[in-house]
């Protein structure tokens, strides 16, 4: 059943491989050109046979066009975009989507194997630890978007003082059982 759900669901999905597409394009475009020379066929191009001019011959102008102003001169031809400058080491001039380790952090990735419970084990879980918001500058995913910076806004909240506050498990989630509304009758044969 399409809903509108579901419509936006796909809607999300193909923005995703649409933006992963671009930023793949933008990060290894430089490792992975697309520009194939032209290839040469060997057979001539074949073009049509008659040579009449398709435009009328020009004539002499009139001396009344003659004494009107110039015509302004054509529009430039569009610039090129700019390239994307390469740094000493050949790589794109991009801002990484991670912002980058701590020392402590970079140098317990290297100290011992995983198996003794030093090394990279150390390093994901330090890393595991600290919020999204700390390790990026901004949600990499749509997903994230929902939970991004909830640490500020669990500081604000109050209770109201004259009124019923319910969890949002039972106001925000559809129930997908046998009865929507479930009571103490409620059996099932």
């Amino acid at each position: 059943m399409l809903t509108t759900q579901s419509q936006n669901c796909y809607r999300e999905q193909i923005q995703k491989e649409m933006l992963t597409r671009l930023a793949w394009k933008s990060r290894y475009s430089h490792l992975y050109p697309s520009n194939q020379p032209p290839k040469i066929s060997s057979e001539g191009t074949n073009l049509p046979g008659d040579t009449q001019p398709v435009l009328p011959p020009v004539t002499r102008a009139n001396k009344e066009q003659s004494d009107l102003p110039p015509l302004p001169p054509p529009p430039r031809p569009l610039l090129p975009p700019p390239e994307i400058s390469l740094e000493g080491e050949g790589r794109p001039n991009v801002s990484p989507l991670m912002r980058p380790v701590s020392p402590n952090t970079r140098h317990a990735l290297y100290q011992d194997s995983s198996h003794h419970g030093k090394g990279r084990r150390l390093y994901l879980q330090r890393r595991g630890h600290i919020r999204p918001e700390d390790k990026f500058d901004f949600p990499v995913l749509s997903s994230w978007e929902y939970g991004w910076r909830l640490g500020d806004y669990t500081m604000d909240y109050k209770t109201p003082s004259r009124a019923k506050s319910s969890v949002v498990k039972s106001t925000f989630y559809a129930r997908n059982g046998v009865f929507s509304n479930p009571s103490a009758t409620d059996t099932l044969g």
